[in-house]
């Protein structure tokens, strides 16, 4: 047992060294240093909450730090009490217990004291709560919709009303992760293709649902978290004070690409706002197209093309051959059929026992162009066009 226990010293200080050593290296290469603090997103060796920029995160930054000097004042006086006891009445220096029954002064003193901190500790902590529950008078009413695995906006009520988009992980930054060896950036997995744009100081309402399981919508600059429950509403607000980039997450465990939910939230200028609304309203327009228009080959292929790069690559890969559970489009069944209300229900509903969600999101002319780009890619020649109107009628 004595040479087993040398044995795992010995190893054990053999690697402690050989750490030792590699981390020196880093050091010196510089490339423990890559990685900044991202402004408005987590920070290196972070170990304090993210800096405010709502007046109710900074509430909670001060409600946290208040609790726990609470909690370290309690623990010094129950300890420092408790240690002075032994060390004063220890049976060496020959102390001899105390005998009494019972003593009103102490059982009135581990009543009231306890209470009294708790009132000082309840009171501040339902203000902040109370407050952060509060979404009346919202200049800007927006739901989020949480997808496995992106986020869907819809802005509701006040400027930029009828606007809606999804927000995914940005493609190279989700094919990096994939390689296994990542480029050190700042902003990993936290880069979307379409940010959630507010202006600054306006009382934003953010509306959570979900489309398929559980998620939860989290920016914790601005002292937000609220779960997106599939049948279900819930609502928060920020205001934020500072124009910038800020950085959030899928709070909630929500299947195998939990880690590609990232939030970004831009706040710019009241002027920059509205010119962002005219633009985006702009380009919706631009991109409404008629259901039931019919569409050559070519020109839905095209289009299907850079739909299926944008939100179905990540999981069937870019050459239609699938990874482990997720199924490959290239010579699928399903994908040559001549049925094609059977790849279409798939594409509309999902199927959430093999890991596929569901795209009712998507409109009738992009899951038409990613349907007949899958049918005509790779070795899939099919020759088969699907159109919008099929798209419309499988809706029904």
């Amino acid at each position: 047992m004595t040479m087993m226990n040398a044995r795992v010293h010995s190893a054990s200080r053999g690697w402690a060294q050989r750490a030792a050593v590699a981390a020196t290296a880093a050091l010196a290469t510089g490339s423990a240093l890559a990685v900044n603090d991202l402004k408005g997103g987590p920070g290196v060796n972070q170990l304090n909450l993210h800096e405010p920029v709502t007046r109710i995160a900074a509430d909670q930054m001060w409600l946290h730090n208040f609790m726990l000097i609470v909690c370290l004042v309690i623990f010094v006086a129950v300890f420092g009490v408790m240690f002075y006891s032994i060390f004063k009445h220890r049976k060496s220096k020959g102390a001899v217990s105390a005998n009494f029954h019972e003593s009103v002064a102490v059982e009135i003193a581990w009543t009231v004291v306890p209470f009294l901190i708790v009132i000082g500790m309840a009171l501040p902590a339902t203000k902040v709560v109370v407050a952060m529950k509060d979404t009346t008078n919202a200049d800007v009413t927006i739901k989020a919709t949480g997808y496995q695995w992106k986020w869907g906006y819809d802005y509701l009520k006040g400027e930029g009303e009828g606007i809606g988009f999804l927000a995914t992980l940005d493609t190279e930054q989700r094919e990096a992760s994939n390689s296994g060896k990542p480029a050190p950036v700042d902003n990993y997995l936290l880069k979307v293709d379409n940010p959630l744009v507010v202006p600054v100081d306006k009382k934003v309402r953010i509306i959570t649902t979900a489309n398929d399981v559980i998620h939860a919508w989290m920016v914790p600059a601005f002292g937000v978290k609220q779960d997106a429950i599939p049948g279900f509403v819930r609502d928060t607000w920020f205001k934020a004070e500072k124009i910038g980039d800020y950085y959030g997450q899928c709070a909630e465990l929500c299947g195998k690409e939990h880690a590609y939910m990232p939030i970004h939230v831009k706040v710019v200028s009241a002027e920059d706002y509205t010119k962002w609304v005219d633009g985006k309203k702009k380009e919706m327009a631009a991109k409404a197209d008629d259901p039931s228009k019919v569409w050559e080959q070519a020109a839905l292929v095209a289009r299907g093309e850079k739909v299926y790069a944008a939100n179905c690559a990540v999981c069937h890969k870019a050459d239609g051959s699938g990874a482990g559970p997720i199924k490959a489009l290239d010579k699928s069944p399903v994908v040559l059929s001549d049925n094609h209300l059977e790849q279409i229900q798939v594409v509309l509903n999902g199927r959430m026992d093999k890991g596929m969600p569901a795209w009712k999101q998507l409109s009738d002319t992009d899951i038409a162009a990613v349907v007949t780009y899958t049918k005509n890619s790779w070795s899939n020649k099919t020759g088969q066009t699907v159109q919008p109107a099929e798209i419309v009628a499988a809706r029904k």
